[in-house]
Order: C-alpha cells, then structure tokens, then sequence
C-alpha cells in the first residue's frame, strides 16, 4: 500500500465512493494520473482505500459520466482509462453548475463582463470570414419583423457564445458560453414580461450590431468596451418592472 493511499489520508467526512474520486482527483492534479493512463483493477482500489468495490464501481460511474474515464465493456476496473474531457462534457458540468448553484445576479453580470470582454477582444483578432458570417446572420434574424421573443433570445445566445468560439481560446469560449447559455431560460423569461418590448429589441439589436462592427474592424479596444456597456445596460433593461418608464 502507498503512503499516498493509505487509511486516514481521506478528508473526513467522505461517502465511500467519494474516497475513490477524491483518490483519483489528487494524482490527476498532481500528474500521476494523465490521459491514457489505467486505474488499479477494482479488487486492488478497493483494497488500496479500504473500501467495497460497489464504492470502487460508483466511483468509476461517476468519472465516466463526467467523461474523466472510460472503461472498456467486460474488463472491470482493471480496463478503466483516464481520457481528456471532452469541451462538450466540461460545458454541460458548468451550465449545470450556473444554472443550480443560484449564484447571486450580480455576480453572474460581473463574470460575463470579464469574460465576455475578454472573448471580443480576442474575436477581434481571431474571428474568421466564416465567424463573421454567421454573426451577421443572426443578427438579420434578430432584426426581422415580428421575430418572437424566444426565436431572439437563441438568436441573442447564440451571438454571445459565437463571439467566444470567434476568440480561438477554448477555455474562454467554455466558460463564457456555460454561464451565457445558463442565463438563456432566465432572460427569456425577463423578455416575456419586460415592457415596451419592442424599444427594448429595438436597443439590444442596435448593441450586437455595434459590437459585431467593432469585432469585425479589428478593434478590440471598442469591442470590449461596448459589450461591457451592453451586457449592463441589457441587464438593466430586462430587469426593470413591466410599467417601468425609461428616460
């Protein structure tokens, strides 16, 4: 047995199974765990933490779900493999995280600021020809006549997480589309009740077209600074009483 897997190293308090990932957790973080590396066989895991190998076996269910392992049908623990997480699995966790954790609003705005304004300003380097284009055709669908309030909430995630994808930094573009997509169902449901919606359309339609000129200039200083002024002036926006009268 290693000094590393020995009884009483686990913080106390742990579920059974939770010893196991705790296991796992410290050598990944420490790098004696990597992408295609085994885990012990589930007898000797079991026995290495003194636990029962239906803790060994959630543990493992736990990790393939999160898509830190895979095992191969019919080899048991012993045919478990460390992978790479897939960005599809890391988003799906921190979408999940957002959206339950009920952070309080104003800390969800100032991270969207920092990252989102971190994301144009790389977009306004890094955005594509085929990026461009399909920024401007979502936002000729957000400027069609009639367009229903949840057809322009897509449109509006979609536009938002298209600029982080535009920055080339994969785990920018992760975290700033989990915590704005997170937000799609909240602010559909702002839009639904918001009042004068279509002045309120009206202004967040003229704020994406700003931004998009400013990314597709190049300018990054002026992309940052004007999807810090709409992030906060959309929030204001959305979050005002039905019969608010805006000055």
């Amino acid at each position: 047995m290693t000094d590393a897997a020995a009884p009483g190293r686990a913080t106390p308090g742990l579920k059974a199974y939770e010893v196991v990932l705790e296991w796992v957790d410290a050598r990944v973080l420490d790098g004696r765990l990597s992408v295609g590396d085994t885990l012990p066989a589930e007898r000797e895991l079991a026995k290495m933490l003194d636990v029962g190998r239906a803790a060994v076996r959630e543990a493992v269910r736990t990790l393939e779900a999160q898509g830190v392992v895979r095992s191969t049908v019919g080899a048991g623990v012993g045919g478990t493999t460390i992978t790479a997480v897939p960005s599809g699995a890391l988003g799906r966790l921190l979408r999940l995280h957002v959206a339950l954790a009920n952070f309080p609003l104003p800390d969800v705005l100032e991270v969207r600021v920092a990252l989102e304004t971190l994301s144009v300003r790389l977009a306004a380097s890094h955005a594509s020809p085929e990026h461009l284009a399909e920024m401007e055709a979502l936002l000729e669908t957000m400027e069609e006549p009639g367009i229903d309030r949840e057809r322009f909430n897509d449109c509006d995630t979609a536009f938002h997480v298209l600029l982080a994808r535009a920055a080339g930094n994969h785990l920018a573009r992760d975290f700033t589309a989990a915590i704005r997509e997170s937000m799609r169902l909240p602010i559909l449901d702002a839009f639904r009740t918001v009042g004068a919606w279509d002045e309120v359309a009206d202004a967040l339609r003229a704020d994406h077209r700003t931004i998009f000129e400013a990314v597709r200039a190049g300018d990054a200083d002026r992309a940052a600074l004007v999807t810090e002024e709409h992030i906060r002036s959309a929030w204001r926006l959305i979050s005002q009483p039905p019969d608010a009268v805006r000055e």
